[in-house]
C-alpha cells in the first residue's frame, strides 16, 4: 500500500510546487487609452430640466379654458387650450420675461395669466 501512496504524494507535491506562493496581489491594468476622454472632459455641464411648480386649469375671459403647467425658475411653461389638445412649450431667456413660442406669448403666475395664442388673440385667465 505504501508503494501506491508514494507516487500519489509525489504528484500532489509537484502540483503544489507549481502554485504561485507570492504575497504580492495581482494587478490588472488597462493600457488602452479612452478615445473619448478629452471630449468627455471638455463637454459642457448638463442642465437638468426644471421641476414642475404648478399645474392649473384656468378660466379665460371668453369663457374658454387654458391648461397651464408652470416650471421652477419661471423660464418655462406648457400650455394647452384643450384638455387633450396639443401642448405648446413657452420659454424665456430669464425669469420675469414673457414666455414665448411661435405665435404665443404669456405672462403671469399660477393664479392669473395674460395669454396671447394664435387664433385667440389676447386673453386674461384666472384660476
Amino acid at each position: 500500500m505504501t508503494s501506491r501512496l508514494l507516487p500519489a504524494v509525489a504528484v500532489a507535491l509537484l502540483a503544489l510546487s507549481a502554485c504561485n506562493n507570492s504575497d504580492k496581489a495581482e494587478t490588472v491594468t488597462l493600457t488602452a487609452p479612452d478615445p473619448m476622454k478629452a471630449e468627455i472632459q471638455n463637454r459642457a455641464p448638463i442642465e437638468l430640466p426644471p421641476a414642475m411648480k404648478a399645474e392649473v386649469t384656468m378660466r379665460c375671459k371668453d369663457n374658454s379654458l387654458a391648461y397651464v403647467t408652470f416650471f421652477e425658475g419661471d423660464k418655462m411653461a406648457v400650455v394647452k387650450l384643450a384638455k387633450d389638445g396639443p401642448a405648446t412649450k413657452l420659454t424665456a431667456e430669464k425669469a420675469g420675461d414673457p414666455l414665448k413660442a411661435e405665435g404665443w406669448s404669456m405672462t403671469g403666475t399660477p393664479k392669473t395669466i395674460t395669454l396671447t395664442a394664435p387664433g385667440k388673440g389676447t386673453l386674461t385667465c384666472h384660476q
